[in-house]
């Protein structure tokens, strides 16, 4: 992780789970770290705590709304005015709602795909492009997805079909970017995390209209941590610059 010391990042969706978590080992690995979501409260409050205060990076926290592309462009301009450069973008925030295909709301649909596949493409444009601005050729796009996006669930998961269909779309927008930077010739490498059951908040969104959620019915078998995610990343960063790693999946033991 050497070579990214004082170097920056952006992490997505960082108010809480493997966000804030991210944010918190990227700062411990000395990086400037541009922290946002719509909770901008949450992720200064991580900032504040003592053990990334005490780290040789920074957390930096800015207010972003991932459904509007205004404010995606403006995080871009605050990012290229304030700090002016980025050299990681990790598309970390993703949500779902409890919608099956056949009863779910086009507006559940919309707001899925929104923040799991449109802002993740305007925020990797967006990077990209500060990059190449920069003349950064040695980047990293992350995009944080999901066993969803190899196989959808065969049972127990009906509203979660949608979620697993965004999934899907990044796994190829992934492999996509991938091509077309190799064919500027560029050397800027693309990765992505597709972790399984993850104890986070996602479920408090995607059961909220569920009256019988109780959170030891879904984690019933030990479910990943954040840090598990987290390492991960790490491990992508950590990369001598001749490998690019492609896709790592993650899944709880259940042996």
């Amino acid at each position: 992780m050497e070579r990214w010391q004082g170097r920056v990042a952006l992490v997505t969706g960082a108010s809480a789970g493997i966000g804030a978590e991210l944010c918190r080992v990227l700062v411990h690995n000395g990086m400037l770290v541009v922290g946002c979501a719509r909770s901008v409260d949450k992720i200064k409050a991580i900032a504040e705590k003592e053990a990334v205060k005490k780290s040789p990076g920074k957390l930096i926290a800015i207010k972003c709304d991932l459904t509007k592309e205004s404010e995606i462009l403006s995080l871009f301009d605050e990012i290229r005015q304030k700090i002016g450069r980025l050299d990681i973008c990790i598309n970390n925030a993703g949500f779902s709602y409890d919608a099956p295909l056949l009863t779910g709301t086009a507006s559940q649909f919309r707001d899925i795909l929104d923040v799991n596949v449109m802002a993740l493409c305007i925020c990797t444009q967006q990077a990209v492009k500060l990059m190449q601005e920069k003349g950064i050729d040695d980047g990293q796009i992350i995009h944080i997805s999901s066993v969803g996006g190899h196989a959808v669930p065969t049972e127990g998961w009906l509203g979660a079909n949608f979620y697993c269909g965004t999934k899907f779309m990044v796994r190829a927008l992934t492999e996509g970017l991938r091509r077309e930077l190799k064919g500027l010739n560029s050397h800027i490498r693309v990765a992505s995390v597709s972790p399984g059951l993850v104890e986070t908040h996602f479920f408090e969104t995607y059961l909220k209209d569920n009256p019988t959620f109780r959170p030891e019915d879904v984690f019933k078998m030990h479910p990943l941590q954040s840090k598990d995610v987290a390492d991960s990343v790490v491990h992508i960063l950590s990369a001598p610059q001749h490998v690019e790693i492609h896709d790592i999946i993650l899944c709880p033991f259940s042996g």
